[in-house]
Parts: structure tokens; sequence; C-alpha cells
């Protein structure tokens, strides 16, 4: 068949979610590509963006006020270049995050406003599809032919490289609450454009296809090493998934509704050895994404709001994140 929704899982590695922000600062994108038999090798490249806004003071997992109206606003745009061999049975990519972060936050009885941007960790990551149905080679002659079902498994491994600017991290060293003076839930950990370590990525993926309904589903595991300044981020793990139905799938074309829920759990990141209270995650979000392809261009939209976010401590949390990509494969 000439259309078939392969989803390539990335390591969400720098997989964004240190923090409560890890979300938008570590993951490394992962296109859907069109399977084109005919072809065994083959190049593609993406453009991806994900801006997570970031408004809401929590307590250990409850909501308090924001008296100082501080916030984040991060935009991840992800600059992908990979290419598939094998039938696109075995794909390597590189991906590049060029890292905005404007933020406004108490710094003892001052208001401090800034902005952050530059490249972020790169990561490097390869992909290998244990199971397809129908394989390549099965492709119908007809053009406009679709098959009953389908379904793909991929495995994710990859590592992430320390290329971006963790020295917000040497903020860890001097950090003072003041008393009486408002409290910061935006820290150094939460700025830096980079762990400062080398991270392994290792990961899965799972798509189904009956008729007009879709199902896929995402797993990662990132495991942390020691970063710059003694600090280490904590291991985390991500998912997502959800059903979905095609509005339209024609030959090449398609158009796909999908429902995701997503979520992922850490526990506190360490310093000199010593557990970071304010860094312990676990949450969920949930909100539509809609996939179309056409030929050698795929394209994705989506939006995610939190309904599940247990937080340690103080944090400044997110209250939406949106999601944008284009893929052209060559």
């Amino acid at each position: 068949m000439k259309f078939f929704p392969l989803l390539f899982l990335s390591s969400l590695a720098l997989s964004t979610l240190p923090s409560a922000f890890s979300c938008d600062l570590f993951s490394s994108f992962s296109p859907r590509l069109t399977v084109t038999p005919q072809k065994t090798f083959q190049f593609y490249s993406s453009l991806a963006e994900q801006f997570t806004y970031f408004s809401t003071d929590r307590l250990n997992g409850e909501k308090v006020p924001n008296p100082t109206g501080q916030f984040l606003a991060s935009s991840n745009t992800q600059l992908v270049l990979g290419a598939t061999f094998l039938e696109q049975r075995l794909g390597i990519q590189l991906n590049l995050p060029l890292i905005s972060r404007r933020y406004q936050r108490p710094e003892g009885f001052e208001i401090q406003r800034g902005q952050l941007f530059g490249i972020g960790d790169t990561s490097l990551l390869a992909n290998w599809m244990i199971l397809k149905h129908p394989s390549p080679t099965s492709t119908p002659n007809a053009p406009t032919s679709q098959p009953l079902w389908s379904t793909s498994i991929n495995l994710i491994g990859g590592l992430k490289f320390p290329t971006g600017d963790s020295s917000p991290l040497a903020e860890e060293f001097h950090e003072v609450e003041i008393e009486g003076a408002p409290e910061s839930g935006i820290h150094g950990n939460d700025l830096a454009l980079g762990t400062g370590s080398y991270d392994g990525v290792f990961g899965a993926q799972f798509f189904l296809g009956y008729r007009s309904l879709l199902f896929q589903a995402n797993l990662q595991f990132t495991w942390r090493g020691l970063g710059s300044y003694s600090y280490r981020y904590a291991n985390d793990f991500s998912w997502n998934g959800g059903p979905g139905f095609y509005l339209h799938r024609k030959g090449t074309q398609s158009l796909a509704l999908l429902a995701i829920l997503s979520g992922e759990t850490k526990s506190t990141d360490t310093f000199l050895g010593q557990p970071a209270p304010d860094t312990g995650l676990t949450s969920l979000y949930l909100g539509p994404t809609a996939i179309a392809s056409f030929g050698r261009f795929s394209a994705q939209i989506g939006v995610g709001l939190p309904v599940i976010m247990h937080t340690t401590a103080f944090q400044t949390t997110p209250d939406y994140r949106f999601s944008a990509n284009l893929t052209v494969q060559f």
C-alpha cells in the first residue's frame, strides 16, 4: 500500500521533563513517514515546534496563588535530518533543537525578567521496525487500495549529547530563601538549555489500524548521567497514545484525528548528591491531535491540557502546550 502511518518514536530524549519543564526542554521529535516500498534508502527532513506556557503555581501538587505573575514561555524548535534503510525497517536521525525561554519570576523582593535563546542538547537516534503488516513487499497494485488492517512495532535507542548551555544550573549554588519574600517556582534547572550530561534513550512505539480506525502508543525511558555543576536530572518515564479515525484516506493522501493522552513520571533531581525537593513530577495531559499526509509531505498539530499534575514542593507548572511539525521525504 502506498500509504502507511508509521510513527518514528524518538527519544523525547531530552524528553523534556526534568522538572515540570521537562516535556519541552529535553524531548526529541520523531516524524511520521509515508512508506515508499520502491525505495530501499530514503532521506527525510522535519521542522517541529513545541510551545509550553507555565504560570500555575503549585505546592505539593495543589494550586496556590501567583501574586507576582511569574511565568515561563518556552519554545523548542527542532531541526531533524534522517535516513531510512531496508524499506524503512531501519532508520537513523539527528535532532538539533533551538530553544527560546522568556520568563518573569520573583528574585527576593524584586521582579526579574529575562530571555534565553540558543542551541539545546542534540540527539542521535536509531529506529528498528521489528513488526509491520502488511510488509512493503506486499503492497497492492491499485494505488487507491487500502488494507483491512495494519500494524507496526518499532524499537528506539539513542544518545543525547550535552551541546546546550547548562550555565543556569550554577544558580543552585547560591539559592537562598529570604524571609517574607515571595517564592520563585522557576529555577536554573528549568531555564537551562541543556543538562550537561550524556543521556541514554530507550523506547518503543506501537500502531494499529482497522478500516477507518487507528490507535497509537509510544513509551520511552530516559537514563540521565551526571551533568554540569554536579547536577543530575532524574531518570524519567514518559508515554503517550490514544485512539483516532481517518476523516479522509485515499492513495497517498490521508487526514486523521486522534485523542491523545500523554504523561510522565520522574523522581526528584539531585544536586551535589542531595535531592532537589522541588523537581519531582507526575503529569497527565489530554488533547486532540490532527495528522495529515500528502505524498512526500506529512504534518501534525496538537494541543495538550493538563488534567493531573502531581508535584513536589513549590513549582510553576504548565497551563497548556502546543505542538506542530512538517516533514518532507526525498
